[in-house]
């Protein structure tokens, strides 16, 4: 117990410690949101990273496919690292970074803004952002504080553990801004990697090894099929429905505000292209681990040590998905078990931290600056922003407490209805938006009101009767998929916003500095070695009428 301490309050040392050291950079508005939009490859990508694994994927999504899929829950580890990473990165990254520095926007909403010129459309993206964001900052919260329980014994309340999680995030991120996080969301990753690797080794020697637990679980009878050894092939059972978790998981990143904010901060020129590896890596470790090791869910059932911590609704007697991966891992030693908190509560924390800094600065800059108070000076943006922060903490906080206590959906539904409402928004203006000239307003607002509306329709349906889509997960893949068709075939039949698109270079840095070398050297030649200031010079020393003509 003691060690499991020591690792925790070191953990927050750091995270407070980096908050404070990165306060300086906090002075305007531009570095408190984006780091002056000067941040490298590594700190970016794993911020985007560590942003994007949280408890929600560890507990709730590999602990809920991981059971009903088997190891072929690992494609959705996959499909996250190359759709949800590496084409992010190579499509959207550098026409985000070059368009949005160019307009001068620092969120998403003021993008849609001055995109399409509309403070119509400013508005609403930055209702649907505060709205949809809420669901998802809970579920962080649950999903983080079932593995604190395991770790740390029963008796300590799930509401504690939120309310740490809170302060310590509200702490660091109020001080430093974009900078502290992205520092933190580093050392975090650095301990995800780590201690990721461990765990899955840790677990599958408990259960025997790798050949003995794939054996055990290859024992186990798949429900609806009768193939044996269902849950240990890579394609059965139940491929359709696990394409919309993988549609879910990984295209749902290109929409959502708080992903493609770190194309903003990025360096330009060959940083988003090393940072596009750099995150994919990440992510082929971090979610394909998690998927996989999720897949071995069954197991933790078939253990009396560990059947203990599987939870069942108690009125449907049915499993508590989200109970699976802390079950599973909960006789791993004791030093791994306080690694493995740390691991999450870095992935929960980076995510929850990188939740509350896009609403509050897009309540500020979108809702409440120009429309509520007319003049805000740079001084008092930051200052709303980092009450702001602290007002939306608390309100996550409160609702995943209320989560907990209640019987509102689980984690993977929560995350469902968010991603889905925000991606099926966003997605398809966002994308067109950076590629396209012949965009309309029309279609912007056509795919915020078939995404939102799709994915809450389907939630409110379901509460009074039977949902029109069975899966919120599948409901969420469909907005999605819905935005990208829907924009550019409405602005076929509504008139476009003009707007000049300026793809930026696709040349590495080895290019531009050989261009530029080149460059000089024909002006050295042209001006004997002089330069264009030096001949300059020289054309002014002259007298008017010894010059030529």
């Amino acid at each position: 117990m003691i060690w499991k301490i020591l690792v925790l309050i070191l953990f927050v040392a750091i995270a407070v410690g980096v908050g404070v050291y990165a306060r300086r950079s906090t002075s305007s508005v531009d570095g408190f949101v984006l780091g002056g939009r000067n941040v490298g490859p590594w700190l970016s990508a794993f911020a985007y990273g560590t942003s994007y694994f949280s408890a929600v994927i560890f507990v709730g999504y590999a602990g809920q496919f991981g059971y009903r899929y088997g190891l072929s829950a690992t494609w959705a580890g996959i499909g996250n690292a190359i759709l949800g990473s590496l084409l992010a990165w190579w499509v959207l990254g550098p026409r985000a970074r070059e368009m949005t520095h160019r307009l001068g926007a620092t969120t998403m909403p003021e993008f849609f803004g001055k995109r399409f010129n509309s403070q119509a459309l400013r508005i609403a993206a930055a209702a649907i952002i505060f709205v949809f964001l809420i669901p998802y900052t809970a579920s962080v919260y649950n999903g983080l504080s079932r593995l604190i329980v395991i770790a740390f014994g029963i008796n300590v309340p799930y509401e504690y553990c939120i309310v740490f999680m809170a302060l310590v995030t509200c702490i660091y991120v109020v001080l430093g801004g974009y900078m502290a996080t992205v520092m933190n969301d580093f050392i975090q990753g650095c301990v995800m990697l780590v201690g990721i690797a461990a765990v899955i080794i840790a677990v599958l020697n408990g259960y025997g090894g790798f050949s003995e637990a794939v054996i055990s679980l290859s024992q186990i009878q798949a429900e609806g099929t009768a193939m044996q050894g269902a849950y240990t092939t890579f394609f059965r059972p139940d491929l359709f429905n696990l394409l919309g978790v993988v549609v879910l998981t990984s295209l749902g990143t290109w929409g959502l505000p708080q992903m493609v904010q770190k194309f903003y901060a990025i360096k330009s020129g060959p940083a988003v292209k090393q940072g596009a590896i750099i995150s994919t890596v990440f992510a082929f470790i971090i979610a394909g681990g998690s998927y996989f090791l999720g897949g071995f869910g069954r197991l933790a059932i078939e253990n009396p040590a560990a059947a203990q911590f599987i939870e069942y609704n108690p009125t449907t007697g049915a499993i508590v998905y989200d109970s699976i991966m802390p079950a599973l891992v909960s006789n791993i030693p004791d030093i791994l078990l306080g690694v493995l908190v740390v691991m999450v509560l870095s992935a929960s924390m980076s995510t929850l931290s990188s939740l509350v800094l896009t609403s509050s600065s897009t309540l500020t800059l979108d809702l409440i600056k120009g429309n509520v108070v007319k003049d805000m000076s740079e001084k008092s943006q930051i200052a709303w922003m980092r009450v702001l922060l602290i007002v939306f903490i608390a309100l996550s906080a409160a609702i995943g407490i209320i989560q907990v206590q209640g019987s509102l959906p689980f984690i993977a539904q929560l995350m469902g209805i968010s991603w889905g409402a925000l991606a099926g928004a966003f997605l398809g203006p966002f994308l067109w938006g950076l590629y396209s000239g012949r965009i309309s307003k029309a279609a912007v607002w056509v795919s915020f009101i078939v995404g939102v509306g799709l994915t809450t329709g389907n939630m409110i349906s379901g509460f009074v009767g039977t949902p029109w889509i069975a899966s919120p997960i599948n409901a969420g893949a469909l907005a999605m998929l819905l935005s990208i068709v829907i924009v550019p075939v409405v602005s076929l039949f509504t008139p476009a916003v003009p707007f000049e698109i300026n793809p930026p270079s696709a040349k590495g840095a080895g290019d531009l500095a050989f261009e530029a070398a080149t460059a000089g050297q024909e002006i050295s030649a042209k001006t004997g070695g002089k330069g264009i200031e030096g001949a300059a010079a020289d054309e002014i020393a002259i007298p008017p009428s010894q010059r030529n003509s």
